[in-house]
């Protein structure tokens, strides 16, 4: 009879299946809701926060380290948010206010801290984009974080 795996595996492989789904949801709401630049053109500006304009002279290989780039940042945020989910949601009591809350703090992570201190650098923020931007962030990141959190702190 094999033997049971520990919390601390249980946890991690949730975790990284959770980065896995997470980061897939993300990235194909971004192919989507910018369909007319594809998704090379998608990775390379995320590639480009490290490489600067380099991302988008470059081969496919920046199209590649933009994919690696999304999904370690999608680890990261899966992991903070998931080890904090009992935290937060002692204070908000509702996993869905939680998911809303998460979103927009990835969002505002992102867009006022990291992107700005990248190669990207300070850009116009637009409305309509802050809006369309925390609702993916919400539904691809936030919602799926709060319900497996949810479930397996119970």
């Amino acid at each position: 009879m094999p033997k049971p795996a520990n919390n601390k595996t249980t946890t991690l492989l949730t975790i990284l299946w959770l980065s896995l789904l997470t980061g897939t949801l993300d990235g194909a709401a971004a192919i989507l809701l910018n369909l007319s630049l594809g998704p090379e053109t998608i990775f390379r500006y995320i590639a480009s926060g490290i490489f600067g304009r380099a991302a988008f002279e470059g081969g496919p290989e920046m199209v590649v380290s933009g994919v690696i780039f999304h999904y370690l940042i999608a680890i990261l945020f899966t992991t903070v948010f998931y080890r904090l989910y009992p935290m937060f949601n002692t204070v908000f009591k509702n996993k869905y206010i939680v998911a809303i809350v998460f979103g927009a703090l990835a969002w505002v992570v992102m867009n006022i801290i990291v992107v700005p201190l990248s190669k990207i650098g300070s850009h116009p923020i637009k409305i309509e984009d802050v809006l369309t931007g925390l609702f993916a962030l919400i539904l691809c990141l936030g919602l799926p974080v709060a319900t497996v959190a949810d479930k397996r702190n119970k």
